[in-house]
């Protein structure tokens, strides 16, 4: 069996979004904004968001050298979640992620979070969202979209009507 200490162990934080998680949210995503969808992934989540009328730019560049649109709405990569969080708050950028429901007990986003004047606003799903595994760009032949962990919709400066949301579905 692998484990993680050992060097055969692989981690890929490749998974890709379902267009039903922005199904799901597309009420509260701003159709009067230009969003970025900031992590390109393989190109799908852009093109589900302008599917779902938003004026959407998603283009394969780094997060970290540049700054597109008006609010980011994006499935980054979890193992850079405090990156991109940190980068976010110090761009003042509105934003809308998905990341695991454990971010919110980290240290490092208590403290981002108790250091700004706007509040961090969640929205929660009913249900786990089933993200799509790609390992190089490919989806493994054996693999079974089974998340076995809960995440949340964060959302910093979107004026929502109030701080905890659930989802009906």
């Amino acid at each position: 069996m692998v484990g993680f200490h050992t060097k055969t162990f692989s981690s890929h934080d490749d998974y890709m979004t379902p267009k039903s998680a922005w199904e799901k949210i597309e009420d509260y995503i701003p159709k009067d904004k230009v969003i970025w969808e900031a992590f390109y992934g393989n190109g799908d989540s852009g093109r589900y968001l302008t599917e779902l009328g938003f004026n959407t730019i998603h283009e394969d560049i780094d997060f970290f050298d540049n700054d597109r649109g008006e609010c980011v709405v994006s499935n980054p990569p979890f193992t850079l979640c405090k990156e991109v969080l940190t980068r976010l708050v110090e761009l003042d950028k509105p934003f809308i992620l998905i990341m695991p429901s454990s971010k919110i007990n980290t240290q490092y986003f208590r403290r981002l979070f108790s250091e700004c004047n706007e509040p961090i606003q969640i929205i929660i799903p009913r249900k786990r969202i089933q993200f799509i595994k790609t390992v190089n760009g490919e989806i493994p032949e054996d693999y079974k979209s089974k998340c076995n962990f809960d995440c949340f919709y964060y959302c910093y400066k979107m004026n929502l009507s109030r701080d905890i949301i659930w989802l009906e579905d």
